[in-house]
């Protein structure tokens, strides 16, 4: 068995990052999955919040994704999300002025938009939640 998990991360506009990782854990709908070489196959949503890219034993990298899709195989994890920034590039201030336009919006929004603002809002309050 290798030691290492071909780690994929792509938007709708191009591949972000492709490396090997000893590690990736990623947020599920469902939970966090940690994903090491040999993984059992499996696809699942992503929720809003933070990839952790492991090496060494500890976490090297923090991406933050607005959710999205993840297909996990024996040798790779791909991620296909939404949006991505590393946490580290997150602007507190941006963030907390689109967690407060978010709120907003979906305390303003009507039957047929509620969903949507709502999505929205989740993004954003994960969002703040990694920054800090």
């Amino acid at each position: 068995m290798a030691d290492t998990v071909e780690f994929e991360l792509v938007s709708p506009a191009k591949l972000l990052r492709s490396e090997p990782v000893e590690m990736v854990v990623v947020p599920g709908a469902e939970g966090d999955l940690g994903v090491l070489p040999g993984h059992s196959p499996l696809i699942a949503t992503v929720r809003p919040g933070v990839i952790d890219i492991h090496e060494g034993g500890s976490v090297k990298e923090r991406i933050f994704i607005a959710g999205g899709f993840c297909e996990i195989s024996p040798e790779r994890c791909t991620v296909l999300a939404e949006e991505a920034i590393e946490v580290s590039a997150i602007d507190k201030a941006a963030a907390q002025k689109r967690l407060e336009d978010a709120t907003s919006a979906w305390q303003n929004a009507d039957d047929a938009n509620k969903a949507k603002a709502d999505t929205e809002r989740r993004i954003a309050e994960a969002m703040v939640a990694a920054a800090v």
